[in-house]
């Protein structure tokens, strides 16, 4: 029988959750339907995503987590208890949740994160930094003495880190990730062709002709919206190119925030991330030719990790795996987490 002991990557964006002895078993986008007549909630995730930009004037489509942090706390814990009962189905037993959260969140953020997933139903709840959970789940071995650089560019956040040691030495948070990238294609459309169009169409230009270097091969694809001027739908051809100079300004705001994180980074580690190159997870790092740029940047290679989306819920499912095999007995606890993710 496999443990309900889970590990949750609480998105802006979406959210992942890893059970121990099943790897993830949900990937849902973080936002809820509600009448806002009755409070009822009409759909969840993927269903509720459907309907942005959809609904009727009774409907109210929120995504309750802004710049990775709870924006509203009473819908993510809805929310959460959602999720949480649909991943480990019926059971007796209340599982004990690891939950990952930007590195520079305040205090009374970690707190509300914490008491969110407590009524949702967790009996205990470990917080863990976002770079960290998404360097174990990359493949990094973070217990080394030897400088491991993160770039980890979520939906509401950008966490940049150095870890050494299993924790990071130099650390920085942007919020500056995905939805700016989608917010900056929306502003570019409505001021060069005074067409507005939806946080939806906004992400599949994204996702399918979105670049930050220049491609040998530019694309396009055809996207409606609204016209300002007539008011009256329109159709428009958009290129790779338009979307390059659209997203100039949000990538050079990360470009800077690693400069400057390497600039902190202690001389022995710098020489490693030298070596070793910097990694990228997380959904935002999926554009195209981000590791170019920032290679062509800083002169340090840069790859993009495997399941990239993935990572910080794999790393936070691992960490609530390995404590779940040491719950009983709490001393030395770093110690063995730090062993146990000595890879051969």
């Amino acid at each position: 029988m496999f443990s309900s002991d889970i590990g949750i990557d609480l998105g802006t964006s979406s959210v992942l959750i890893y059970i121990k002895g099943q790897g993830i078993v949900l990937q849902e986008p973080s936002v809820v339907a509600i009448d806002i007549y009755t409070k009822d909630v009409i759909a969840f995730g993927e269903e509720a995503r459907k309907m942005i930009g959809k609904a009727p004037s009774n409907i109210n489509v929120i995504r309750p987590l802004k710049e990775g942090v709870i924006s509203d706390y009473s819908v993510t814990e809805i929310m959460l208890n959602h999720f949480i009962k649909k991943a480990i189905g019926k059971s007796s037993r209340r599982p004990n949740v690891a939950i990952c959260v930007p590195s520079e969140i305040t205090e009374v953020e970690k707190r509300a994160v914490k008491d969110a997933a407590k009524e949702a139903g967790a009996r205990e709840v470990f917080i863990i930094e976002e770079p960290v959970a998404a360097a174990i789940g990359s493949g990094i071995d973070i217990t080394r003495a030897c400088g491991s650089m993160i770039v980890d560019i979520g939906g509401g956040t950008t966490d940049i880190a150095v870890i050494s040691l299993g924790g990071a030495v130099v650390n920085k948070s942007l919020k500056m990730a995905g939805d700016n990238f989608d917010d900056a294609i929306k502003k570019y459309i409505k001021k060069k062709y005074n067409i507005l169009i939806g946080d939806r169409t906004a992400e599949e230009i994204k996702i399918n002709v979105g670049t930050v270097y220049e491609r040998t091969a530019p694309v396009s694809m055809e996207i409606k919206g609204r016209n300002l001027v007539s008011g009256l739908p329109n159709n428009l051809i958009i290129t790779s190119e338009e979307i390059y100079e659209a997203l100039k300004d949000c990538v050079e705001i990360i470009i800077e925030a690693i400069h400057k994180v390497l600039e902190q980074t202690p001389p022995e580690l710098a020489s490693d991330i030298c070596e070793r190159g910097i990694v990228m997870t997380g959904g935002g790092a999926l554009i195209y030719g981000l590791d170019k740029a920032i290679k062509q940047s800083t002169g340090i290679d840069t790859v993009l990790a495997d399941d990239a989306i993935s990572c910080v819920a794999l790393g936070t499912g691992k960490y609530i795996e390995y404590n779940s095999k040491y719950e009983n007995d709490k001393v030395g606890f770093l110690r063995r987490f730090l062993s146990f993710f000595r890879w051969r």
